[in-house]
């Protein structure tokens, strides 16, 4: 598959490569020469299997990572600032400094246009934007002195999923399942629902990196009709039995005939076990989204019914998580609903882009932390909301805010977190973090810790060296730990 990428602001779209044209550039010699190095490269990235055993007791066996792509602000949301209210409207360089933005239009103060109230027995404010969460808040460990390493979204998103602002290293989800493998044989161990639009960066964002190819993030698309990218092609099970039997069959015999240059290659073992995996999704998938068995009631909670229709998309995203997660996979993540404009970007038109993307999401995402503790599996999953940077206190031009890698909040609930906490603080303006500021790399190292795994020993021989998510950074974040 090839990759366009617009301009920075815009959207990855996939450029599809056919069979036939992946086997005619085959022909023209990329087969003997690029497969001998790429079983070399691959046998040395599966020196590891996943883990034998947890480094220490788990709080939670699953995460569900809700990934509000674009940036939302956070002093619209759950970090509010009064002050920017009383210098509305005045030259932000005459009261801190101003770093240099993406855009470097920098407007005058721009105070939120939503009001915040304390929900909840601890009181945390939430942004009118958010009621439905705000209703759950008791539930949330909200981390206001989150920080990036990049202004861009590209950057960004690599280093919130993998922990490098580079491309081609293993995502969290990789990571995640390499450590504990996946509880259903039959589906992936780490999902990725995509409501439509894919982030900057592409799949990237969802890679496997060096690891083994099993352990790659699989991104599926809920149709009337199914996933979209599960439906069996061939007109019968039989003809597409025999298809996958041809396939794996070749696939066995150029390992047979490579096994004295390349033993125990990883690249056509993860293809062939690929293969029979998508195989079996056809039969276990059907019944991961057959909604019938769940309640009108429970339809109507995340939002099936709602007006608007990004609420009703990302309802069903939220429920096929939850579901996912009953199933044993490992590792799921949502992206945002397609429909309604730049996600959280808002450039310009705050007011109404923020206000769109949280209609779509305050519902569903309420739902779900109640259903799953309703069903007791509050506390074996970790459930995390979070984008890939802040936004500015001052506005791009007119009605909008420029990116902030400076100062971003996010929130964690579930297995292991300590709810009803307020983590870290910010400037007057929510333009800096003047109180524990926290990393990416500290966000991964609480997730793997949460998840039992020790993120110092959770590594994979590659190119000479042990890697490992957090690359030689991250210290697990304390305060969010029940």
């Amino acid at each position: 598959m090839s990759r366009r990428l617009t301009h920075h602001c815009g959207r990855f779209r996939p450029a599809t490569l056919s069979r036939r044209a992946l086997l005619r550039d085959a022909a023209c010699g990329f087969g003997a020469v690029a497969a001998a190095a790429l079983l070399h490269r691959e046998s040395a990235r599966a020196a590891h299997a996943a883990l034998p055993a947890l480094h220490h007791p788990a709080r939670a066996t699953s995460v569900i990572f809700l990934y509000m792509d674009g940036g939302v602000s956070q002093v619209d949301s759950f970090d509010p600032k009064p002050q920017l209210a009383r210098d509305a409207g005045k030259n932000p360089r005459s009261l801190f400094k101003v770093d240099a933005t993406q855009f470097n239009n920098v407007g005058s103060v721009l105070p939120s246009p939503w009001k915040f109230r304390e929900y909840g027995q601890s009181g945390i404010p939430v942004s009118e934007l958010f009621p439905h969460v705000g209703s759950v808040v008791d539930e949330l460990a909200v981390v206001r002195s989150m920080t990036s390493e990049f202004p861009e979204h590209t950057n960004a998103n690599y280093f919130l999923h993998t922990g490098s602002g580079l491309q081609g290293r293993p995502s969290m989800g990789a990571w995640t399942t390499y450590g504990l493998g996946s509880e259903n044989s039959d589906l992936p161990g780490f999902m990725v629902i995509n409501g439509g639009l894919i982030p900057p960066g592409g799949l990237d964002n969802f890679t496997n990196g060096f690891l083994p190819a099993t352990f790659q993030g699989s991104v599926i698309k809920p149709t009337p009709n199914g996933l979209a990218n599960v439906s069996r092609r061939e007109k019968s099970a039989e003809l597409q039995m025999a298809k996958l039997a041809l396939a794996q069959r070749l696939d066995r015999d150029f390992l047979a005939r490579m096994a004295d240059e390349a033993p125990a290659p990883d690249a056509l073992e993860s293809a062939i076990a690929n293969q029979e995996l998508a195989w079996r999704m056809q039969a276990e998938v059907p019944e991961l989204l057959d909604l019938s068995g769940e309640t009108a009631a429970t339809k109507r909670a995340y939002g099936f019914e709602a007006g608007h229709g990004q609420t009703r998309t990302f309802a069903a995203e939220c429920l096929l998580a939850r579901r996912m997660v009953e199933r044993g996979v490992r590792f799921v993540e949502l992206t945002c609903p397609a429909g309604n404009g730049d996600r959280w970007d808002q450039h310009q038109n705050l007011r109404d882009g923020h206000w769109k993307n949280a209609l779509s999401v305050d519902q569903p995402i309420a739902a779900l932390i109640r259903d799953l503790k309703d069903r007791g599996m509050l506390d074996s999953t970790l459930v995390v909301w979070s984008g890939e940077f802040g936004r500015t206190p001052f506005a791009q031009g007119s009605d909008g805010r420029d990116h902030n890698p400076q100062a971003f909040t996010l929130w964690m609930a579930g297995g292991g977190v300590k709810g009803g906490t307020i983590v870290g603080a910010t400037d007057d303006y929510g333009y800096r973090v003047v109180e524990k500021a926290f990393t990416i790399h500290d966000l991964h190292a609480t997730m793997l810790h949460i998840l039992g795994l020790d993120h110092t020993r959770l590594t994979y021989r590659f190119s000479g060296r042990d890697i490992r998510l957090t690359d030689v950074y991250g210290n697990v974040i304390r305060d969010v730990l029940a």
